[in-house]
């Protein structure tokens, strides 16, 4: 039987799998088969609780380990010599002294941990934390392995595919982004992704990019600030969301992306101390550390990962020194550089292994882990793009790390981000979290009751058993923007291209999703307090000359 046979057969058991009865006329066959395919499409449209879903957010990963025990064990011991040996330069005066109290060293301009108070750091720490969305919904528990995929980057330009070029972003793009996120089921928490490059004063900038993002989307958001009298600034903001300082205290709904290290091994003094304020503001941090192989860390990639973890291992230290147990990610970013320019090369295959193995190796410490993938070379959505993209994502994912930044909607190396991207990407991740939550084997699963009423008392296929239509969505994941039909269909719908039907959701979710989770009178009370550049009819709120 020829390959065309079989799957003429294939095609002729899906057209009457909820037809078996042959005398039926060929009228009311098709009216039947119609019939058939709308209850099967409601079925698949109909809500699912989150627990039934084929994915949701913190499947465990963890099964893909570029490390062996013994390689994990020469890194760690490798960490401790750099921290207690080389040490890291540039500390800030409150850092030298909470280290020196504690039993560290400062001579000649370096800052020294000993192993045994890393290791106490690492007994006392927090290993467990929650990132909490403005609505309780999008709570993320930080654990295990449970894994997140979420944005971030600091894009300067947007990815304009109609014009197939880069323009400069804006406050306008990033409330947008924003709103975009609030929509995708696998995006699961909203970090800055870009640079509002119309906001010229740095203050003006960190305030209005931590206002736009709360802004559009209820889920978790991360952003950063360059002065700490900034943070300050948004934390007297983000009291009034919450309701006072004592909610927002319970439930902080942002964290800090913080660059603590300018590597190699040296303090950011800046940002040490917005890191600080932060800390004693009641705002979880990521600890960020971000060398680049071959330029500002060993090209050696085992030798990116050791400097990696020691930077954000003093940082750490830090952190529980001035708050002990305070929300903090573990967040080892090294990245690749094309050794022939430079440049820095985000969708590369050392990029992937590299952060994957730094997901491992905060497995190896039992740390809340954030790593960055999904950072495409490719300039636009393209086949590029998305091998890039999934096979970055895929690996973080599978290493057990528990947040994955820069997943969704970056490209050229970070330095632009797309719209149709993100709803691509979205498509992606989903496909991505299902390999993460991999086969339940259980009794009923192994399926031998269902095979019995299939072939001894049945009709000889599944397509139409109690099995198949009860997991057809709890098992299995369907793209939003992603093409499965036949190429008959396809031709039928006017060959719909992906990018299309991508930019047609990107439109049809920012001429509608506009979120009113801060009310307009407690936006009103914020723009009267702060200089909000966010322009009210880009949020779709009344004017005061429309009142």
């Amino acid at each position: 039987m020829g390959w065309q046979r079989v799957l003429g057969l294939i095609l002729g058991w899906a057209e009457i799998a909820c037809d078996p009865i042959p005398a039926m006329s060929d009228a009311v066959k098709r009216t039947s088969r119609r019939g058939a395919r709308a209850a099967k499409r409601a079925l698949r449209a109909a809500p699912l609780a989150d627990a039934d879903r084929a994915v949701r957010p913190g499947m465990r990963g963890g099964s893909y380990q570029p490390l062996s025990s013994t390689d994990m064990h020469k890194i760690n011991e490798a960490v401790m010599e750099a921290l207690s040996t080389i040490g890291l330069a540039q500390a800030i005066p409150s850092c030298i002294e909470a280290v020196t109290n504690a039993g560290g060293s400062y001579q000649d301009g370096r800052l020294y941990f000993p192993r045994a108070l890393v290791e106490d750091t690492l007994t006392h720490c927090a290993h467990e934390l929650v990132l909490y969305g403005q609505d309780p919904k999008h709570d993320i528990e930080v654990s295990g392995s449970r894994v997140y995929f979420g944005t971030a980057g600091a894009a300067v330009h947007i990815v304009d595919i109609e014009q197939r070029e880069y323009r400069d972003s804006t406050l306008n793009d990033l409330y947008d982004m924003a709103r975009l996120v609030d929509q995708m089921d696998n995006i699961h928490f909203f970090q800055r992704c870009l640079v509002a490059r119309d906001v010229a004063e740095p203050a003006d900038l960190d305030f209005n990019t931590c206002y736009a993002a709360i802004s559009g989307t209820t889920k978790h958001v991360g952003s950063s600030w360059v002065e700490p009298q900034h943070v300050t600034q948004s934390l007297e903001m983000l009291h009034m969301v919450a309701g006072s300082e004592k909610k927002w205290r319970e439930r902080p709904f942002v964290s800090m992306s913080n660059c603590f290290v300018v590597p190699p091994l040296r303090f950011a003094e800046d940002a040490c101390h917005c890191m600080e304020t932060a800390v004693r503001g009641g705002m979880p941090v990521l600890l960020l550390a971000a060398g680049q192989a071959g330029a500002t860390s060993p090209a050696a990639l085992a030798g990116a990962v050791v400097q990696e973890v020691a930077e954000v291992l003093a940082g750490l230290v830090f952190v529980n020194l001035l708050v002990p147990g305070h929300p903090a990610i573990f967040g080892t970013w090294p990245f690749v550089s094309d050794l022939r320019t430079g440049a820095m090369s985000g969708g590369s295959g050392e990029q992937a292994v590299l952060m994957a193995a730094c997901g491992q190796m905060g497995r190896y410490y039992g740390l809340p882990t954030g790593i960055a993938a999904g950072m495409a070379d490719a300039k636009l959505p393209d086949a590029q793009s998305g091998y890039e993209k999934a096979y970055t994502n895929i690996l973080a994912a599978h290493s057990g790390a528990n947040l994955i930044y820069e997943s969704a909607g970056m490209h050229a190396s970070l330095l632009g981000v797309c719209y149709e991207s993100m709803v691509i990407d979205n498509d992606m991740l989903g496909a991505i979290n299902r390999t993460v939550r991999g086969i339940e084997v259980n009794d009923e699963t192994l399926s031998l009751q269902s095979m019995r009423d299939v072939c001894i008392d049945g009709p000889a296929h599944y397509l139409g058993h109690g099995q198949t239509m009860q997991l057809m969505q709890s098992e299995y994941i369907y793209p939003d923007v992603g093409d499965r039909t036949s190429p008959k269909e396809w031709a039928e719908q006017d060959k719909p291209v992906l990018i299309e039907k991508a930019r047609a959701r990107v439109d049809d979710i920012l001429g509608k999703h506009y979120p009113r989770h801060i009310p307009d009178e407690l936006d009103a009370a914020i723009r009267a307090k702060f200089n909000i550049e966010l322009p009210l009819d880009a949020m779709n709120r009344k004017t005061e000359e429309s009142v």
